[in-house]
């Protein structure tokens, strides 16, 4: 906001209308300095132009508010902010803030819409200019006579006026930097309510008290999505419930999908299908007359684009996106991400910004449609490109097996198993783990097989896919496979993956790795359990004598390998 010049003093200094000079010139005596200048009509400005915007200004009312039409819920959020703008002797300023898409707006305009004030003025904020043009705006509605004067003295009329009336509300949408406003706020304060709306979480404490958005209630999602929807007559609804669960219920994004639905005759179980298989395509999506801008894809690269002062603000979403998005715990799966006062400091940034919650327990949580994004490659976006979204899923799979503790029998353990168990399973969701290994352990220890042997099976294939059949890691979790399939039974199972993964470990490592060692002994074991006592006891022997010869005298294993032969070679009896 900037002052009106000084007011010229000369009372014979002549008035120039905006685009005409006055021309200097001079009779040969030199008597005449200046000649009359002959002012165009169509340059004149009426004679209110020059005075304050009047007292009764706003007598007939003055609007810009939008309206808000598909307004869904927010009861307990309109009646917080009735009651924080009604309260005796308090006139004062609150920030709604929340996630980029969570319907912030939304709510500013419902209850500016609903108030009482002759003048309601909503200002969009992202900058100072705009703040101005939006009160140089002001300035023209209430005094029409205004229009034609520089823009920074209308801007200033309008804070005069403001300054000096009450019976106002202003919305200042979209506010990105506490900066921006504290000039109007400085000068208006205590005459008028004034509600922000912004991305930002922090920095409002010498104008505003804050109030945080969150997602609709699912009731409240479904129910601006069927309104939307069947609009233009009766429609399949079956299934919106659903896509509303998987958008996050994220009012932004409901409201794009519903439009998208309506336009194209798409049914809501068909665009969870699309939702599913062309990600990048269906977050960038519009209906007709829709905000290109205001995709859900864009919304937040805008918010990322604020942040490309801290690199590893946008490195660490990418790398929670691979998580489940509440009860991150934030010392385990961040420990080794960064060093620890540059992680401090880029999730304080994400957090303010909301793109990330840290809650008081020591935890994150990211909203699930903000991960589904981060993950989803986009060539057009510098903050989804293919490699970042890779390394960043890599690094989050390697931090995920670092966290899990070495002995899953320790009872002192369960409880950070059951911690990293989610994250596991969303990781592995979208991409194998070493974690997923360590949690089938864990599930088999407490006694959930079936559990425990879907894991196996998944990290089995995931890792086949990924690294090929043949490598040491596959391998390991084909052996930990036929571990499961044994611990529940199936022999029948189990027993051909311990002799494929013995052959295999046999060829790629060799026959007295370890690891083949191991193969071998357990496939033994899988005999002897079957009752296949002829086939169990050579292999005993097999892997003894492999074992004392190529490991240390008082390796674990050959102990273990030991016991199992004798016990064996006593149930097979005296022959043996």
């Amino acid at each position: 906001m900037t002052r009106g010049p000084r007011r010229k003093q000369q009372a014979d200094t002549p008035t120039t209308a905006p685009g005409v000079s006055a021309t200097a010139g001079s009779n040969a005596a030199g008597r005449n300095l200046f000649n009359p200048v002959a002012i165009r009509a169509e340059y004149a400005l009426p004679a209110e132009a020059y005075a304050p915007i009047p007292d009764d200004a706003a007598r007939s009312g003055v609007s810009d508010i939008p309206r808000s039409v598909l307004f869904v819920g927010r009861t307990s959020e309109l009646d917080a902010l009735k009651a924080a703008f009604t309260r005796a002797g308090e006139v004062v300023g609150h920030a709604v803030h929340g996630l980029g898409g969570v319907g912030k707006s939304a709510l500013a305009a419902h209850w500016a819409g609903s108030r009482g004030e002759p003048v309601r003025w909503w200002i969009t904020a992202d900058d100072t200019a705009k703040v101005d043009a939006g009160l140089a705006g002001l300035a023209r509605a209430l005094h029409p006579g205004l229009a034609g004067l520089p823009a920074e003295l209308e801007t200033e009329r309008a804070i005069e006026w403001l300054a000096g009336h009450d019976g106002w509300l202003l919305v200042l949408d979209n506010v990105e930097d506490p900066a921006h406003i504290d000039p109007l706020l400085n000068r208006v304060a205590g005459r008028g309510p004034v509600l922000v709306t912004t991305r930002r979480a922090t920095g409002w404490h010498r104008h505003a008290t804050t109030v945080r958005l969150g997602v609709l209630e699912p009731a409240d999602a479904l129910d601006l999505f069927v309104r939307i929807l069947i609009q233009q007559g009766p429609r399949d609804t079956n299934g919106a419930d659903a896509v509303c669960a998987e958008l996050g219920y994220l009012a932004l994004a409901v409201e794009q999908a519903a439009a998208f639905c309506a336009e194209t005759g798409t049914t809501p179980s068909d665009y969870l299908g699309m939702l599913a298989q062309w990600p990048a395509r269906m977050f960038a999506a519009t209906s007709a007359g829709g905000d290109s801008a205001r995709t859900i894809a864009r919304i937040w690269r805008i918010t990322l684009d604020r942040l490309t002062d801290t690199p590893l603000a946008g490195d660490l979403l990418r790398l929670l996106a691979w998580y489940a998005p509440d009860h991150i715990p934030r010392d385990d799966l961040l420990n080794g991400a960064a060093d620890p006062p540059s992680c401090a400091v880029a999730l304080g940034r994400l957090a303010a910004y909301n793109m990330v919650t840290d809650n008081h327990d020591g935890t994150l949580s990211v909203h699930r449609l903000v991960q589904a994004v981060a993950r989803t490659p986009d060539p057009h976006d510098l903050h989804r490109h293919t490699d970042g979204i890779a390394r960043a899923r890599d690094h989050a799979a390697e931090l995920l097996s670092n966290a899990y503790p070495d002995d899953s029998r320790n009872p002192a353990n369960w409880p950070r198993y059951r911690a990293l168990l989610p994250h596991t399973d969303a990781l592995t969701t979208h991409h194998t783990a070493d974690a997923l290994s360590e949690a089938a352990a864990y599930r088999a220890e407490q006694g959930a097989l079936a559990s425990a042997l879907h894991a196996h099976q998944r990290t089995r294939m995931a890792y086949e896919r990924v690294l090929g059949p043949d490598h040491p890691d596959a391998l390991t979790s084909r052996n930990s496979l036929a571990g499961a399939y044994e611990s529940a039974g199936d022999l029948g199972r189990a027993i051909p993956l311990h002799e494929q993964t013995l052959t295999n470990r046999t060829r790629v490592q060799g026959a007295d790795h370890p690891e083949t060692l191991i193969s071998r002994s357990n496939l033994a074991y899988a005999y002897e359990s079957a009752g296949d006592l002829g086939r169990a006891i050579p292999l005993y022997e097999q892997t003894l004598a492999n074992a004392e010869r190529v490991l240390s005298p008082g390796h674990p294993m050959i102990a273990t390998v030991r016991a199992n032969l004798e016990r064996a070679r006593s149930a097979s009896g005296p022959s043996s």
